[in-house]
C-alpha cells in the first residue's frame, strides 16, 4: 500500500486536487491519501502555516502532493513552497515544457526540461533592513548545492536521451556567486563527454527563448532564474494551466501544478486542472505506475485535441467538471 500526503492548498487548489485524486481513483490503485492543510486560509483561520503533524506524516510517506498555496506580496508569512523544499532538501525543480496537439501557440516542437536549483540563491529569503530606506537581500551559493543540481541535470539528460544541457548565469556581473556555479557546471559538464555544454547569460536566455525555443533541450539554473525562465517556457507551449513540476530530494519528493492559486476564480468551476492532474502523472511514474503515468498523460493531451473540452484560460468554454470527466472517460 501507498500512502500519499496530500496538501489542498487554497483557491482552486482544492478543486483541481479533486480533479487529480478522482483520475488517479479512476486507476483502482493500492494508494492512501492522507490530507492535511496549509496555506494562506489555513493560517488566517488557525494562526498557524502548518496543520500539526503535516511534517511529520511527509516524512513518514515520502511523497507529497500539493495544491498551490497563497504567498502574501510584500508581507507576512513566507513562502510555504519554499519553506517545504528547504524543509526536504527538494533541491531539484524538474520542469517539463512541450507542445501539445490542440494548443495553438506561435511555437512547434518545443520540447525542453527545466532543471532548477530549489533550496538557495536569493529566495534563501536572508533579508534586512539596512536602514529605513535600504533593504538588502542576500544571495546564497554554494558549491555542494551547485554540484547537485548540475549532476542531477546531466543525469537527466543522459538517462532521457537528450543531447544538452544549458546553463544559465550572470557571471558577467555576479562574479562570485554567479561565477561559482558557473564554474561548477563546467567541472562537472566534463563528466559527461557524451552530453553537449552550453552556457548563456540570463538575459541572451530570455531573448533566445522567444526567437528559437528549439535550440534548447535540458536547461540548468540557480533558483532565481530558473523560476522566471520555466514560467516563460509555459507560455511559449501554452500557459502555466498546462505545467507541471516536481521538486525532487534525496528522500522527500513534491509534486505540486506551477500556476498560483487564483482566488478570484476559486469555487466558480472554471479553473483548468491539468497541470496537477499532469503532475500527479509524474508522481505515479516516480513511484512504478509508469504505464498509468502514461495513461493519464496520453488521457489529457487527447481531452486538449478537443476545443469542445478547453478550459477558458485555453480560449474554451468547458468547466473543470467536464474536462474532469473527459479525462477519465479517456483512461
Amino acid at each position: 500500500m501507498q500512502y500519499i500526503t496530500i496538501i489542498n492548498g487554497d483557491g482552486i487548489g482544492p478543486e483541481v486536487m479533486d480533479s487529480a485524486i478522482r483520475i488517479i481513483d479512476e486507476l483502482k490503485l493500492p494508494i492512501v491519501w492522507e490530507t492535511f492543510e496549509s496555506g494562506k486560509n489555513y493560517f488566517e483561520n488557525t494562526g498557524l502555516l502548518l496543520q500539526d503533524g503535516l511534517l511529520e506524516n511527509i516524512r513518514k510517506n515520502k511523497i507529497l502532493l500539493k495544491g498551490p498555496t497563497e504567498t502574501p506580496i510584500g508581507g507576512g508569512f513566507k513562502s510555504i513552497n519554499v519553506l517545504l523544499r528547504k524543509e526536504f532538501d527538494a533541491y531539484a525543480n524538474i520542469r517539463p515544457v512541450k507542445s501539445l496537439a490542440g494548443i495553438k501557440t506561435k511555437y512547434d516542437n518545443i520540447d525542453i526540461v527545466v532543471v532548477r536549483e530549489n533550496t538557495e540563491d536569493l529566495y534563501s529569503g536572508i533579508e534586512y533592513m539596512v536602514t529605513k530606506n535600504i533593504a538588502q537581500s542576500v544571495k546564497v551559493i554554494t558549491r555542494e548545492a551547485s554540484e547537485k543540481i548540475c549532476r542531477y541535470a546531466f543525469e537527466f539528460a543522459r538517462n532521457n536521451g537528450r543531447k544538452k544541457v544549458t546553463v544559465v548565469h550572470k557571471a558577467n556581473i555576479m562574479k562570485m556567486t554567479d561565477g561559482l556555479f558557473l564554474d561548477t557546471y563546467r567541472q562537472i559538464s566534463k563528466l559527461y563527454p557524451d552530453i553537449a555544454p552550453d552556457e548563456k547569460i540570463v538575459d541572451n536566455m530570455c531573448m533566445q527563448l522567444v526567437v528559437n525555443p528549439n535550440q534548447f533541450d535540458v536547461i540548468v539554473a540557480p533558483n532565481l532564474y530558473g523560476d522566471i525562465i520555466s514560467d516563460l517556457c509555459s507560455g511559449l507551449a501554452g500557459g502555466l494551466g498546462l505545467a507541471s513540476s516536481a521538486n525532487i530530494g534525496d528522500d522527500v519528493k513534491i509534486f505540486e501544478a506551477v500556476h498560483g492559486s487564483a482566488p478570484d476564480i476559486a469555487g466558480m468551476n472554471i479553473s483548468n486542472p491539468s497541470a496537477l492532474i499532469l503532475s500527479s502523472a509524474m508522481m505515479l511514474s516516480e513511484i512504478g505506475y509508469k504505464d498509468e503515468s502514461t495513461r493519464i498523460v496520453n488521457a489529457v493531451l487527447k481531452t486538449l485535441e478537443n476545443k469542445d473540452f478547453h478550459t477558458r484560460d485555453l480560449g474554451g468554454t468547458a468547466d473543470r467538471i467536464k474536462f474532469t470527466n473527459k479525462v477519465i472517460s479517456h483512461l
